[in-house]
C-alpha cells in the first residue's frame, strides 16, 4: 500500500511549470493529466499522484530547503532523458545523472525546476 495519496509542489507561473513538469516527467512515463481548476495541474502514471499549483493562501510558493521529490524511472535512459528535458525546458542542474552509492544500482538526475522546488528521477535497475 502506498503511503501518500499525493505530493504537491508550488509555483508562481503555471504555465512555465507545466512546460518544465510536462517535458521531465514525460521522459519516465508520468502524465500531464490536465487542469485541476484554474491554479493547479494534475500529473501520475495511473492517477493523479503529483499536483503543481498556486499556493491556495494567496502568498508567493516558496521551496523547501532540504526537500527532494523522487520519482522512479524506468530505465536509466529515461533518467538521462529527465534530466535533459528539464534543462532544455527551464530546469537547473543539481546533479548530472549517474550513479549513486545508495545500493549498487542506483542511478539517477537531479534537477531544480522553474520555482527552485528539488527533484530527481531514480533508476535501480543494472545495466544499460
Amino acid at each position: 500500500m502506498a503511503i501518500f495519496t499525493h505530493v504537491c509542489v508550488g509555483t508562481n507561473d503555471l504555465d512555465k511549470a507545466n512546460k518544465f513538469y510536462t517535458a521531465a516527467l514525460g521522459a519516465i512515463s508520468i502524465n500531464n493529466l490536465g487542469a485541476f481548476g484554474p491554479t493547479a495541474t494534475l500529473y501520475g502514471a495511473e492517477g493523479p499522484e503529483f499536483i503543481v499549483l498556486k499556493p491556495g493562501n494567496g502568498l508567493p510558493s516558496t521551496y523547501a530547503n532540504g526537500g527532494t521529490i523522487g520519482f522512479a524511472a524506468p530505465t536509466r535512459a529515461a533518467v538521462r532523458e529527465f534530466h535533459a528535458k528539464g534543462l532544455a525546458n527551464g530546469g537547473k542542474d543539481e546533479g548530472q545523472p549517474g550513479p549513486r552509492t545508495f545500493t549498487p544500482t542506483s542511478y539517477a538526475a537531479y534537477l531544480r525546476d522553474p520555482d527552485g522546488n528539488k527533484v530527481c528521477a531514480y533508476c535501480f535497475k543494472d545495466g544499460e
